[in-house]
């Protein structure tokens, strides 16, 4: 994959994989701060495939729980059951489901666990989780089961830097922050995604691009904003000449109705 191997590169010249090498090796979650597009991600598919593991994601949500990661006791199914007459539904076993983490705990070789976007959860999601990253098992009150790893996974979290985590959690973690990707290294990132794209095109694309990420803007342009830019300008038969003093196709750069303002105002 042409994406992966970009990315990869990427992530060694940041000697990422040494630092995830070294949260391996001291048994502490891998946590990785940085904006959209700069391969947080990628780090946890890079580490798995090196190590041949398998990859399970957490994608964490707003409305992301803690037990969601470790396990789901479907009662509605239960109740439902009852009430048709379907046997064994004195058996709780049945309606417990694993969550994610659950899932890596009861693998029977290593696993690679993503928690994915942490700082999307509310403020207490990271201290829910202490216990189980420390301990590496959790509690089934409805069974009286306790569950533990059967193999440490190795643990990679992201955060977009959305909010601050919880100093207790923090310290609990090897901490690492990607910076975004300077022009040469986004080249070869466009580049993975699109190997015939105009020279000229692609130089006055990214010229425009890092313009916009030096202004004082609500929210900056990012990686996979500018890919779609790039494609776009592409699919528009955009001349290369018209960047230096126009912004085709803003809308895909800039989200924000004061950035666009603020841009037009500018120009």
């Amino acid at each position: 994959m042409k994406e992966l191997t970009s990315t990869k590169d990427y992530i060694a010249s940041l000697e990422l994989l040494r630092v995830a090498d070294i949260a391996r090796a001291l048994e502490k979650p891998l946590l990785i701060k940085g904006e959209p597009g700069t391969g947080k991600t990628m780090l946890a598919q890079a580490v798995a495939e090196s190590l041949g593991l398998e990859l399970i994601v957490w994608n964490i949500k707003s409305t992301t729980k803690a037990q969601d990661g470790l396990y789901v006791y479907d009662t509605v199914a239960r109740l439902y059951d009852s009430q048709f007459g379907e046997s064994g539904v004195s058996d709780i076993k049945k309606y417990i489901k694993l969550g994610k983490m659950g899932e890596a705990f009861q693998s029977e070789k290593q696993v690679v666990l993503l928690i994915d976007e942490i700082d999307k959860a509310d403020l207490e999601f990271p201290n829910d989780l202490l216990w189980e990253l420390d301990r590496m098992e959790f509690y089934i009150p409805e069974t009286k089961e306790t569950v533990r790893a059967k193999h440490r996974p190795i643990v990679i979290i992201t955060s977009n830097a959305e909010k601050e985590l919880p100093d207790a959690f923090l310290r609990r973690c090897i901490f690492h922050y990607i910076a975004f990707p300077d022009a040469p290294m986004m080249e070869r990132i466009v580049r993975a995604h699109y190997p015939d794209l105009d020279k000229r095109l692609l130089d006055q694309a990214l010229e425009q691009f890092y313009c916009l990420r030096d202004r004082d803007l609500k929210k900056k342009p990012s990686t996979s904003e500018l890919l779609d830019w790039v494609q776009a300008l592409s699919i528009g038969g955009v001349d290369p000449k018209l960047l230096r003093s126009t912004l085709p196709f803003a809308g895909i750069l800039l989200k924000k109705t004061e950035d666009m303002d603020a841009v037009q105002r500018q120009r």
